[in-house]
């Protein structure tokens, strides 16, 4: 009656299933019995090297004459070193690449109370189990979210740019904006050091990427000042470690805000690069993550740029922050550019011959880029 073998590693016996559900639904764990449970892996287009896997996990229990459902989310994390990618890091750079990629932070918010932390209108799965698998791997049980699918029009980008302004600055929420710290590194310091130095920047330097046709057409125009960019990128990350810090959620991309169907709450998951940072931070994969996808149009970033901006600034002064909104909009600048503008040329595509589509996102991370770029010069 119960076939849980996909899990894994992550599962577990027949009685401590029982446990977590008694624990889930407050019953006398002596009176539940397990009448069936299957579990199915939850697809999802995107590689994340810190995920083993996403399954849903369902079935039933019986107390009495009583038959309650259950349905969790299960996400076996691990550290990177696991992840078949990891293969390609030279062996003198492994040690301080695994470092650099968080795997740990997500079992620790949900073994927190942040849920309770967070600003009105912001959510997060309740926790239903968090258990360590080994030395590199855990497994999360959270809740199922009664989500729906919405349009993310520029009023939804808006709010929830105020409610990740509010996260940042939230004095309960800071309070725990450090458990997600990894290897004493910080985080704009350690990308710059760590994939930005090892994966991009020697790449970008050099003449061969230049020359297929996806970067030729779309981002040659834009190459002197790309470049000169990568020259004041060691300042750039100075100006970027004087500046203030707050809570920041690490990708909130759309892809990572739910819409509850039973309220009107935004429900952020996947808390896998929790950790301080830069104010404005969270603003970056807001507003490109559809881009870089293919998505979304790069041509309405300005617009959606200006209200996001101003609404995530709202949400800091809703909180008491007062950091001039000029210095959240350098910050915010710098950090697209770091974070998203130096690797805006589509390298995952060029192995292949161009496609419309290629082109089409090609086209589109260009646009993005040179908009990235404006926006340095005019906060600078």
């Amino acid at each position: 009656m119960s076939d849980r073998s996909l899990l894994g590693p992550a599962d577990v016996s027949d009685a401590e299933l029982t446990d977590i559900v008694a624990d889930w639904i407050g019953a006398d764990r002596g009176s539940l019995e397990l009448l069936n449970s299957s579990v199915e892996v939850v697809p999802y287009d995107l590689e994340a090297i810190t995920t083993a896997g996403r399954y849903w996990l369902r079935g039933q229990v019986s107390s009495a004459d009583k038959v309650t459902d259950f349905s969790f989310f299960v996400k076996h994390i691990q550290s990177w070193a696991r992840s078949p990618q990891f293969q390609f890091v030279p062996p003198e750079h492994r040690a301080f690449a695994e470092a650099g990629v968080p795997w740990r932070s997500e079992a620790l918010v949900y073994r927190s109370d942040l849920a309770s932390r967070l600003p009105p209108g912001l959510a997060m799965p309740r926790t239903v189990a968090v258990r360590d698998l080994d030395e590199r791997s855990a497994a999360v049980w959270l809740e199922e979210i009664p989500a729906v699918q919405r349009d993310w029009t520029t009023e939804r980008l808006a709010r929830a740019a105020f409610l990740l302004g509010r996260l940042a600055a939230r004095p309960a929420v800071q309070e725990l904006a450090g458990l997600g710290e990894f290897g004493g590194v910080r985080a704009v310091r350690g990308y710059f050091l760590g994939r930005l130095s090892f994966q991009v920047l020697p790449v970008l330097l050099g003449d061969d990427i230049w020359r297929h046709p996806l970067v030729a057409d779309n981002f040659g125009n834009l190459r002197h000042r790309l470049l000169t960019a990568v020259e004041r990128i060691e300042r750039y990350v100075e100006e970027l470690e004087r500046m203030q810090t707050g809570a920041a959620h690490g990708d909130a991309c759309t892809n990572n805000i739910l819409f509850r169907a039973d309220t009107d709450d935004m429900v952020l998951i996947d808390f896998g690069f929790w950790y301080p940072n830069p104010l404005g931070f969270d603003l970056s994969q807001l507003l490109l993550g559809d881009v870089q996808l293919g998505r979304g149009s790069a041509g309405d970033l300005p617009a959606i740029d200006e209200s996001c901006t101003a609404a995530y600034i709202e949400g800091l002064r809703a909180e008491g922050c007062e950091v001039p909104a000029a210095v959240v909009r350098r910050g915010h600048a710098l950090l697209m550019l770091i974070f998203s503008g130096l690797s805006a040329i589509p390298f995952e595509l060029l192995a292949e011959a161009p496609t419309d589509g290629t082109r089409h996102i090609a086209a589109e991370r260009a646009v993005a880029l040179r908009y990235m770029l404006d926006l340095v010069d005019d906060t600078a």
